[in-house]
């Protein structure tokens, strides 16, 4: 957008213009809208946040069931006690879950943006208090250009109120898995919180009151990567919201009796309410554009439109551009879905999916660590025995409390001289010394392989083999 202005004193031909970089930001009011595609939108808003933030309270062996306990550095999902060792099954997660957007997006489209993200979630939350507050569409907008009265402050002061008290339960839920949820919910209610729980509280709730009371579709269409590099997953046999040009062109208004046909007019009737639902407020007659989500309120709407002029439904409809260029029935469409890009993407999501849930299936839950303790050096004890001292450090990742029995293999007549019964408490990560001698003529001097053995007493399946050395001097 550009302007011309002329300065005081400058000669009339001269003319300076000023160019502006950043368009004005034109708020987007959201028209409510129901039909099949609103009720999944709102299923999944009621299952996302039901796991969201009911997740938290639920009890498992007597803790809460799910906790990322930083500070005691255990991460607890169900019967699952894992530590930072096992950092590499959240790397595998994040992969799985990368390619099931790209397998989902190749195949769909954005319809994690329109029904599951929580970027579209808490903006739904966020209108709906809003329109329950201030009223629909138009009620929104005439509030916002009157002038400032009790009525509206109290309607504005009353939904803000609201929407941060939910942000902070949000807040507050967050840093629940994190923090056990019970002991959190004691210290709000003593006014005793730490310093990093009072902050990650109040940075997540407002966040959250931001992104979805403010920022809302500007998070989509400016913030958020996905919608600048979903072009790269999409081709035209993708699933997507899709206009019926040959259908709608020309559009126009027209009375419901009247003939389209006979007035040279397509089925779209331009009441602009695809416009008018759209969350980020754009208009899907102009085309595939990086900014639909995929959430489907325009083929509600649209489809609510065609039953009162008693056209058929379908104007506007998840399809693909091969499907509307050549025709397909559904059917057709469908078979196209397996297609070799899908494949591979499939093919590799179940492999590594397969293999990341069947390494924690097979997870051993007991970890051991070797190190020779440097401040004792090998010797020579009674007898012309040789010794070397360890330290195992035995992780216990159980919820009860283990008996474990140790061995040590490698050299002709090896042992432990010290205690060989190690007993660890649930969760626990111990460390305690071993000293192991060998007889005199065992091995030549030098440094000799050998292989520690931990053995849990009440369940055989839980044995661990280390590896260390074992140094006999000159």
């Amino acid at each position: 957008m550009s302007t011309n202005t002329q300065k005081a004193g400058q000669p009339a031909g001269d003319e300076e213009i000023e160019i502006s970089l950043y368009a004005a930001r034109q708020k987007i009011y959201p028209r409510s809208v129901s039909g099949l595609f609103s009720r999944w939108r709102w299923g999944l808003v009621w299952l996302t946040q039901l796991v969201f933030y009911g997740l938290p309270w639920l009890e498992w062996n007597g803790r809460q069931a799910v906790l990322f306990d930083l500070e005691a550095r255990r991460f607890y999902l169900f019967q699952l006690v894992l530590y930072p060792q096992d950092f590499i099954y959240l790397t595998g997660l994040l992969v799985i879950s990368a390619l099931a957007l790209f397998l989902f997006t190749a195949v769909a489209g954005r319809l994690w943006c329109g029904y599951a993200c929580p970027q579209t979630v808490y903006t739904e939350i966020y209108l709906w208090i809003e329109r329950q507050v201030e009223g629909d569409r138009s009620a929104r907008m005439r509030l916002d250009q009157s002038p400032l009265s009790l009525r509206k402050f109290g309607k504005k002061w009353l939904k803000h109120a609201i929407w941060v008290a939910f942000g902070l339960w949000t807040g507050f839920t967050f840093v629940g898995y994190f923090t056990p949820i019970h002991e959190l919910g004691a210290a709000v209610i003593r006014w005793d919180l730490g310093p990093w729980q009072t902050f990650w509280i109040f940075f997540y709730g407002f966040a959250t009151y931001g992104n979805a009371g403010f920022l809302r579709e500007q998070v989509c269409k400016y913030m958020c990567p996905y919608a600048r590099f979903q072009s790269a997953m999409f081709d035209k046999d993708t699933m997507i919201v899709t206009y019926d040009q040959a259908r709608g062109e020309p559009r126009g208004p027209r009375s419901r009796k009247a003939d389209p046909s006979a007035l040279g007019l397509g089925d779209c009737v331009d009441c602009t309410l695809c416009v008018q639902v759209c969350p980020t407020g754009i208009d899907i007659r102009n085309g595939l554009q990086y900014e639909c989500i995929g959430c489907g309120a325009c083929i509600d709407v649209c489809d609510e439109v065609m039953d009162k002029v008693g056209y058929p439904r379908g104007l506007i409809k998840y399809s693909t551009q091969n499907g509307m260029t050549q025709g397909w029935s559904a059917a057709q469409m469908i078979r196209r879905v397996f297609r070799p890009r899908v494949l591979v993407y499939s093919g590799i999501l179940l492999a590594i999916t397969v293999a990341v849930f069947t390494s924690l299936w097979l997870r051993t839950p007991l970890k051991v660590d070797v190190i020779r303790d440097r401040g004792a050096l090998a010797r020579m004890v009674e007898m012309g025995r040789i010794e070397n001292v360890y330290r195992l450090q035995i992780m216990n990742a159980t919820e009860r409390e283990q008996v474990y029995d140790l061995t040590v293999a490698g050299l002709p007549g090896i042992e432990i001289v010290s205690d060989a019964v190690v007993h660890v408490r649930p969760t626990e990560v111990r460390s305690v010394a071993v000293t192991v001698q060998v007889p005199p003529d065992a091995a030549p001097s030098g440094s000799h392989p050998i292989e520690f053995q931990i053995a849990s007493r009440q369940d055989a399946s839980i044995r661990v083999s280390e590896k260390s050395v074992f140094i006999i001097p000159r």
